[in-house]
């Protein structure tokens, strides 16, 4: 059930709504910006706080805990009370999480900086349902693909913009300056043009299905993100994937016995749908999975574990440019595919691309250019599948329910990156007396990341019903 928001009887017109896409586009630069450009410069900040490498680790994972549990709220708050008021309050906590960050007196105070950029995460939902609330479907399909591209660009951006920076003040304090200014241009552009939601849901929160999905998928990450370590029958990740399973199912019964719940199961189970959900798990793994791995092969002296190629941090970066720019480009064109063939089609074809992209990586990755040319076809699928997987979900399901519906896919979406990071960790674990994974490791993770391509694929073409078709 949708209300009209007070105030906002009338929708503005179209061509005043879709100039304000470009506004969004910016968010999602600087959103993709912060989340690729942490990576550099972590060897600075273990040095600048005097933390282990192990430490270190936490500076990715509260990032991604806080993202697990703001997700949903954001979504469903934003149905409620408005997408644009809950993007404002997602980008101040943002900017103040990274003005901590860069200031921050103690390694503690760093974290507490990384919590708050959690609602990061919740931006793209929000926007996808501000434009899809605002626009005609054909406008909101092709406002959609550009956030995706400007993420993928963002990423692209944080990646090489970060390093550039670290490099040329000399003072990781500050280079992390540079994202807190970014947020707070973002902060301020948003209080300029940007529409309210026309359209409302009715109800409440369901803050018990927000703690108890929060509470699951916290303790799912932070069980599967030591299996790199202790491996997947140690105690420290049994016992946290566990409770999480256990807290996964009280939160499906409080759910179904909830009137107004945080997600309609029911209606998610439905074949239109449920398959999109099982997909978005898998093109999890092979999205945020794939990227260590990856970097970690370029880098590898080929002198001592007789593969790699052993490059620097620079010459990685620009060995990737190409895959890069390629999946900026392919997200962007998403509309223009889909078009012609459907978005469920440009779904499937993109995932059969990864598929074959990593196939490929596992049967030839002795030359350069051969590998880069590989990375390059996988990122083209990489890139219609970001830009194509929102779109679906989203006209998958309930108008009203559009926010916490995109919100679940990508918290499914980090909760399958984060088992890929065990399950892979497990699989590139160096054998004894060596301080390299063996070879057979690495084509293990690429043909494991074809498994689940092709799973995504299948998965997307099982779906029926009322999707972007």
């Amino acid at each position: 059930m949708t209300t009209t928001a007070p105030g906002d009887e009338k929708s503005p017109p179209v061509a005043s709504v879709t100039a304000v896409v470009g506004l969004l586009v910016l968010f999602e630069v600087v959103s993709g910006f912060l989340q690729a450009g942490i990576a550099p410069v972590l060897p600075g900040i273990g040095d600048e706080w005097g933390v282990s490498d192990s430490a270190l680790t936490w500076v990715i994972a509260v990032q991604l805990l806080s993202a697990a549990v703001s997700l949903p709220a954001f979504g469903r708050l934003g149905d409620l009370y408005g997408h644009r008021r809950m993007l404002r309050i997602a980008l101040v906590s943002v900017a103040v999480g990274s003005i901590l960050v860069a200031f921050a007196p103690s390694f503690g105070v760093l974290l507490a900086g990384r919590f708050l950029q959690g609602p990061l995460a919740a931006l793209l939902p929000l926007e996808i349902s501000l434009v899809r609330d605002r626009l005609p479907v054909e406008l909101a399909r092709s406002a959609i693909a550009r956030l995706v591209g400007a993420l993928t660009l963002g990423g692209l951006l944080g990646g090489l913009g970060m390093g550039i920076a670290d490099k040329a003040f000399g003072d990781v304090r500050l280079a992390l300056g540079v994202p807190a200014v970014l947020t707070l241009v973002c902060v301020a552009v948003s209080f300029v043009a940007i529409p309210e939601s026309a359209r409302r849901a009715a109800g409440r929160v369901d803050w018990p299905g927000v703690a108890l999905l929060g509470l699951a998928v916290v303790a799912v990450l932070a069980g599967v993100s030591g299996a790199a370590d202790g491996g997947w029958l140690s105690g420290t990740t049994l016992v946290p994937v566990l409770a999480g399973l256990a807290l996964l199912a009280a939160w499906v019964v409080v759910e179904l016995r909830t009137a107004e719940p945080l997600v309609d199961l029911r209606a998610m189970a439905g074949r239109h749908v449920a398959p999109y959900y099982f997909a978005s798990f898998a093109f999890g793994v092979v999205y945020f999975g794939s990227q260590s791995p990856n970097s970690t092969f370029y880098a590898t002296d080929p002198d001592e574990a007789g593969y790699g190629f052993g490059l620097s941090s620079l010459s990685i970066a620009l060995a990737m440019l190409p895959a890069m720019l390629v999946s900026v480009v392919a997200s962007a064109s998403t509309a223009v595919v889909a078009r012609k063939i459907g978005y469920r089609n440009a779904l499937i074809g993109s995932f059969l691309l990864v598929a074959a992209g990593f196939a490929a990586f596992a049967a030839a990755h002795d030359v350069l250019w051969v590998v880069v040319a590989e990375l390059t076809v996988l990122a083209a699928g990489m890139g219609v599948a970001l830009g194509a997987m929102p779109t679906v979900i989203a006209e998958a399901s309930d108008p009203s329910r559009t926010g916490v519906s995109t919100a679940v896919y990508n918290n499914v979406k980090t909760v399958g990156g984060a088992v890929a990071g065990g399950m892979f960790g497990t699989l590139l674990a160096a054998p004894a007396g060596s301080d390299d994974p063996a070879e057979s490791g690495y084509a293990a993770v690429w043909l494991v990341g074809a498994g689940f391509a092709l799973l995504a694929a299948v998965l997307a073409l099982a779906a029926r019903g009322r999707a972007a078709d």
